[in-house]
């Protein structure tokens, strides 16, 4: 769908369908009083009938009966004013295109939903307007052999009235346009099946992704990986048959001795049987998903190359399969990361941390500001905080947990800080290595991973997100702008925004 900034009245838009909005329990103001003007009043019927009242996620739809150049008018609710905020136009936005797809709207006008009267700022709503908008009528058909149906709407006006504010409205066009194009990659990528996103296939996408937007790339493979001593990331590798890969994409490499220095790192398991500590059947059916770190820094470089920010950015995604076979590796056998530090493995499936291990110490040559790793990495996480509710944040560095934080408020992809305790380290302690890759002890599962890879750390700010439980939608806690079924994308507008706030400090 492509989006374009209209200086102008929504009501006089020539277009199919015209988008306005209400809070709940409140009359019609703005742009919305005067579509109703303009319906004779129609609105304030739906309001007075008590067939409408603007709670959130609730939608309408009126025809204008040549009263105004649009045949209709579809009336989307913000809920209270009191707990408006950003996510609240996304939600809006989202719900009232997919009701305009639903009508077969080939050209929609919509005004940004929340300025003014909702506090805030043009650019913000803007943004926020455009990102539901595009979000929502994300449609994934991957190998489906049937005819895709005709992406409807094909157009979308955001509709401001003073000339003065049609740059700002583009510039917010233009960022939510580069945000979601790495959401909706990384999207793909996760939903996409292990035959066919290996970590070669993730290779390739990350190369055509540098192209695209200026990015530098170097793809290490197993030769090069093991000159490097990366033996945490090769012991899983060398269960497969299947090569692993290690990405690296850069964003103003060039600049990198004058810029501060963010690298991101996401877990690339492209398929996760858990080894020899094998996954029960249910376990295993959705592990397709383990790449959803790798594909959401693989998204935010993506937007961040389009966005342009003056930042040196460096994504790492280390990329394998955890297979079984003759070569596989086993509980026992210990293994040495790039870093010296020896590793029992007490557990297969603890594979994602030995990944991260050695992208963990790879990160330290570019002298970072701060480093932040995200993966799908334990269930443990999923039982502290819910299916589908948050990720868990691990840092190091208050300053840099607080941007997160902050990063978690203005995107809503939830974050809760979880805590570092030294005790989490005797879980970890070997007779035979330097560390255990897990515990015996199923109670302290999360803490314990994020202990793990502190050893791999050395530097200052380190923030560690593991987002297991988001990388899918959970239908009991359904989101209008993720996909009713598959995978949501989360991280890339977290890393995005984390990274504008940075560079805006």
């Amino acid at each position: 769908m492509d989006v374009v900034t209209i200086q102008g009245t929504i009501q006089t838009r020539d277009v199919d369908t015209i988008i306005v909005n209400l809070f709940a329990d409140s009359e019609p103001g703005g742009a919305t009083q005067a579509v109703d003007e303009a319906l004779d009043g129609a609105i304030r019927d739906l309001l007075d009938g008590g067939d409408f009242t603007g709670e959130t996620d609730q939608v309408a739809v009126l025809y204008s009966r040549g009263a105004l150049p649009a045949r209709r008018v579809i009336l989307v609710g913000l809920g209270p004013r009191d707990d408006f905020d950003a996510d609240r136009v996304r939600r809006a936005a989202a719900v009232a295109i997919q009701k305009a797809r639903q009508l077969k709207a080939q050209r929609v006008a919509t005004i940004p939903h929340g300025a003014g009267a909702g506090g805030l700022s043009l650019e913000a709503s803007a943004q926020a307007t455009v990102e539901g908008s595009l979000l929502g009528l994300y449609d994934y058909r991957g190998q489906k052999s049937d005819d895709a149906p005709d992406p409807l709407p094909e157009t979308l006006e955001l509709t401001v009235l003073d000339p003065d504010d049609v740059q700002v409205a583009q510039q917010a066009i233009n960022a939510a346009a580069a945000i979601t194009a790495g959401v909706t990659l990384t999207r793909d990528l996760v939903n996409l099946p292990p035959n066919i996103c290996t970590p070669t296939y993730l290779a390739e996408v990350a190369a055509q992704v540098a192209e695209e937007v200026g990015l530098r790339i170097e793809v290490l493979e197993r030769k090069q990986m093991e000159a490097l001593q990366m033996g945490a990331l090769l012991a899983v590798a060398q269960g497969s048959d299947t090569p692993p890969r290690f990405i690296i994409l850069e964003h103003r490499a060039e600049q990198a001795d004058e810029l501060d220095s963010i690298v991101l790192i996401g877990k690339g398991v492209t398929f996760d049987t858990g080894g020899y500590s094998l996954k029960s059947q249910e376990g295993m059916s959705y592990m397709k998903i383990d790449k959803a770190g790798a594909a959401a820094v693989i998204g935010t470089m993506r937007a961040i190359g389009a966005l342009d920010v003056p930042l040196h950015i460096v994504g790492l995604v280390p990329a394998s399969d955890n297979m079984i076979n003759g070569q596989a590796y086993r509980p026992q056998e210990v293994f040495t990361a790039s870093n010296g530090v020896t590793i029992e493995i007490v557990s297969t499936d603890a594979e994602g941390r030995m990944l991260l291990a050695d992208a963990l110490v790879y990160a330290a040559r570019y002298q970072p500001a701060a480093v932040v790793d995200i993966a799908t990495l334990t269930g443990a996480c999923v039982i502290a905080l819910g299916n589908g509710v948050a990720a868990g944040l691990f840092s190091t560095d208050d300053a840099l947990c607080d941007a997160l934080l902050a990063a978690s408020a203005a995107t809503a992809e939830k974050l809760w800080p979880l805590p570092l305790y030294p005790e989490y380290e005797q879980s970890i302690e070997s007779e035979t290595a330097d560390i255990k890759n897990s515990s015996s002890d199923r109670m302290t599962g999360v803490g314990v991973s994020a202990t793990f890879l502190k050893h791999f750390v050395d530097y200052p700010a380190w923030a560690h997100i593991d987002m297991a439980g988001l990388a899918n939608t959970i239908r009991n806690r359904p989101i209008p702008y993720n996909p009713g079924k598959g995978a949501t994308g989360f991280g890339v507008r977290l890393l995005t925004e984390l990274i504008r706030q940075w560079q805006s400090r």
